[in-house]
């Protein structure tokens, strides 16, 4: 069979190099140290991948895309609203909110609390925090003076079902109508809104949310903040492309025709996003780094291989082998390390990241620990995402590595001159 004489010559050196010890051993290391490299790169990108894929399909289930505030007076006729929101084919679901923060008090102690009255059948459309309900039903929160609590809060104040609370709100000075010698000193510090409420409802997602959050009906918001019939503080809104949110709730607000405060999931939570890609972008150059070194051992072991066949490129010389032949037969010798470890290592990692959830749990129940809690964290276990294009970009930048780890060595041997070298033999 026909075959070209650099890679003939590239074949052969890899067989004679086998038998030596050192100088196999940094060939082997160089190929293990890419394989290694290439493996984890694709793993720690597939989880990175896997943590963005559940913060929009999971978090960002529940916390909406976005939301318009009313800045002075409430927004009137909210199902006019509600209405020009959806016209845009990139707002899947609107729905009317009222926010309140304020204090939770049973029996002695306090919790500070977000809470939002919401239309019970509307609010399901823009957030799923309705499956989450692990106690009670989410429908019940249309009963008069019901309230539905996160799991943190529960735990805090020792709630249950039925258990009835004193929601403590502040109250705007100029709602009071206060009169007397001390007219001056209540409008600087109004009394509180005080009302009781049956706990109908716990929801348990995780993390903060939890800890602070707090559903009641839009009517019961309303009644509190003193609002007339079909008046709301703002417009809670879910988009067709999370990742979008800020442009599309941006041109959103232009359809309105009143004066609201433009917010989007990145203002709250946004602050995950970006510690994930900060994370993707510093794991991706610390290990491409280490592709670079192990790449590099490839230099040494060429180098090597150039100073033990300094008489047979002197032969070839004179035989009359062209420099672009003796160059490509050690090109092709040193690739063979960064293609064996890069197939290596794409294969192992592609096999890793599509069974890194599976492992990690068979790892935290073989230890008896978990690594993600679900009180701190969103989700309970590490998610992995495989996206082939990671994939590809590893494989090119660890073999362009290696390519160019031979380039030197490779070049240096058709400096050889064959007088000097036949000369001394």
């Amino acid at each position: 069979m026909f075959k070209p004489l650099s890679i003939f010559l590239a074949l052969r050196y890899v067989r004679s190099r086998q038998g030596k010890g050192f100088s196999s051993f940094i060939s082997a290391s160089s190929t293990v140290g890419i394989a290694l490299g290439v493996m984890v790169l694709i793993v720690v990108l597939s989880a990175m991948n896997g943590f963005e894929r559940a913060l929009a399909t999971k978090l960002l289930s529940v916390v909406p895309h976005g939301e318009f505030t009313s800045v002075n007076t409430p927004i009137t006729q909210w199902q006019n609203t509600v209405g020009k929101l959806l016209k845009s084919d990139k707002i899947v679901a609107a729905s009317p909110v009222i926010n309140m923060s304020g204090m939770m008090q049973y029996k002695g102690e306090v919790k500070g609390v977000d809470i939002k009255g919401v239309d019970v059948q509307l609010e399901t459309q823009v957030s799923t925090i309705s499956e989450y309900v692990i106690e009670g039903k989410w429908q019940s929160l249309s009963q008069e003076n019901s309230l539905i609590i996160g799991s943190g809060i529960a735990k805090k104040l020792q709630l249950t079902l039925g258990d009835s609370v004193q929601l403590i709100l502040p109250q705007e000075p100029e709602k009071q109508n206060s009169i007397g010698t001390y007219n001056s000193l209540q409008k600087q510090f109004p009394m509180p809104l005080t009302k009781q409420v049956t706990v109908v409802g716990i929801f348990k997602f995780g993390g903060m949310i939890d800890d602070m959050n707090a559903y009641m009906s839009l009517s019961q918001a309303a009644e509190f903040m003193e609002y007339s019939e079909n008046e709301v503080q703002g417009i809670r809104v879910k988009v067709n492309e999370v990742f979008s949110a800020p442009t599309i709730i941006r041109d959103a607000a232009y359809s309105l025709d009143h004066y609201v405060y433009i917010s989007d999931w990145t203002h709250q939570q946004g602050h995950l996003f970006n510690d994930i890609q900060l994370v993707r972008m510093v794991m991706y150059i610390v290990l491409i780094i280490v592709i670079a070194v192990a790449s590099f051992n490839i230099v040494s072991t060429l180098i090597m291989a150039v100073n033990e066949k300094k008489s047979d490129i002197a032969i070839l010389k004179t035989m009359g082998a062209s420099s672009g032949v003796i160059m490509t037969s050690f090109v092709i010798q040193g690739l063979m390390n960064g293609v064996l470890g890069t197939i290596v290592g794409a294969v192992s990692g592609v096999y890793i990241a599509k069974n890194l959830t599976p492992m990690v749990s068979a790892i935290e129940s073989f230890l008896g620990v978990k690594f993600l809690s679900a009180d701190v964290y969103f989700i309970d276990f590490l998610p992995s995402y495989l996206h082939y294009p990671d994939v590809i970009v590893t494989v090119v930048t660890a073999l362009m590595l290696s390519l160019f780890a031979t380039l030197y060595p490779a070049w240096s041997a058709t400096k050889v001159e064959p007088a000097l070298v036949l000369g001394q033999s």
